[in-house]
């Protein structure tokens, strides 16, 4: 079957990019000064890709896989996370945020799913930054391109991290590489989910498919496309607006705190590259 443009467009040259992303994440460790990692294990594709590229970079002896289930969450989550924890070799803790979560929601009488979830996010990075301090390691992200560009993550809760591997990948593409790389097929088969309450899928509160946004993205994204040249290529006006509006919604997710700028020399608008003048 001749292969289409647009399927070349989002198809990845794994090789390339699994011995990029491999070189990125040991690099980096090291420039920090660090030797180990600390990652969240949520038993779906996105870690379980981060994963299986740290133990490539590093060796699994400096990978640290946090596994944090909430009480709603389905035990399946935990299963699958303990799959990769076990097929990788790597170190894994369980760390149940129940308690934790709770001792806030209670109180604070949180009943909005949306708020609790973030809570959760949120309390799940206090536990992988707890340990990276405790076992000197770095937080290492597993955000993807279009969780990032959509604002589909919890500011200072799953996007936050030291290295993100994965943050210039589409979902889509994620799944070519967790493929190549050998991730087990019952991670990649089943439904992306964080897992916040019962039943919760992305695509499901997202209200599109990742196949569909992806390719959206793309040519919105990556090519500038025209809204007449993505009508032409198939995208409904509904989606384009839907998806550009999730767009601009969350920029400020995609960017540093704002600093006043008071000297001639602030930090992030003058003062970049600090680490690399050895300042």
């Amino acid at each position: 079957m001749e292969t289409t443009r647009e399927s070349r467009d989002l198809s990845l040259n794994v090789g390339a990019v699994r011995a990029l992303l491999v070189g990125f994440i040991r690099d980096e460790t090291r420039r920090a000064g660090f030797e180990n990692v600390v990652l969240g294990l949520s038993g779906g594709i996105d870690s379980a890709v981060a994963a299986f590229l740290a133990c490539e970079a590093l060796g699994n002896g400096h990978v640290t896989g946090v596994i944090m289930p909430y009480r709603t969450s389905s035990p399946r989550s935990s299963e699958d996370a303990g799959v990769v924890a076990r097929h990788l070799g790597l170190t894994a803790l369980c760390v149940d945020i129940t308690p934790m979560v709770d001792a806030y929601l209670g109180p604070a009488a949180v009943t909005d799913r949306v708020r609790a979830g973030n809570v959760m996010a949120r309390q799940r990075m206090i536990v992988l930054y707890d340990l990276s301090s405790r076992d000197r390691a770095l937080v290492l992200g597993t955000s993807n391109k279009t969780e990032i560009l959509l604002g589909y993550g919890t500011l200072y809760g799953d996007t936050a991290c030291a290295l993100n591997p994965l943050g210039d990948l589409y979902k889509t593409q994620v799944v070519q590489l967790a493929r190549a790389m050998g991730v087990p097929e019952q991670i990649i088969a089943k439904p992306p989910s964080a897992d916040l309450w019962e039943g919760q899928t992305d695509e499901g509160e997202l209200g599109f498919t990742y196949a569909e946004v992806d390719r959206l993205l793309y040519y919105m994204t990556d090519e500038g496309r025209s809204d007449e040249e993505l009508a032409e290529l198939g995208f409904s006006r509904r989606l384009m607006e839907d998806v550009k509006a999730m767009v601009r919604r969350n920029q400020f997710k995609r960017r540093p705190p704002l600093v006043a700028k008071v000297s001639h020399k602030t930090v992030e608008a003058d003062i970049r590259n600090a680490r690399d003048r050895g300042t």
